[in-house]
């Protein structure tokens, strides 16, 4: 089975950053494209920002200019940096495909207050 672990979350002020990791137990980030998805308190998940095989990116418009998606393949690994964080980034990031093809991990907790 594909194995998902996510890691880097935490709590942080409004403005700050944090940097979240994926990685991946097989080659899937280098034959995938990859996202990640983020679900708030009720509710649904939806996909926050995605990377092709390539490089190619997508962002949802409500984080375009503050996040950056990037892959290394060798690593297996996805990263999402996030930067000038807002309250309304709250929620648990998950990685996956896109669209989804693999079970989900545990994701990662990424709460935003002042």
């Amino acid at each position: 089975q594909v194995h998902l672990v996510e890691s880097g979350g935490g709590l942080v002020q409004p403005g700050g950053s944090l940097r979240l990791s994926c990685a991946a137990s097989g080659s899937i980030s280098s034959i995938y494209t990859m996202g990640w998805y983020r679900q708030a308190p009720g509710e649904q998940r939806e996909l926050v920002s995605s990377i092709t095989s390539g490089g190619g990116s997508y962002y949802l418009d409500s984080v375009k200019g503050r996040f950056t998606i990037s892959r290394d393949n060798l690593k297996n690994t996805v990263y999402l940096q996030m930067n000038s964080l807002k309250p309304e980034d709250t929620g648990v990031y998950y990685c996956n495909a896109y669209p989804r093809l693999f079970t989900w991990g545990q994701g990662t907790q990424v709460t935003v207050s002042s």
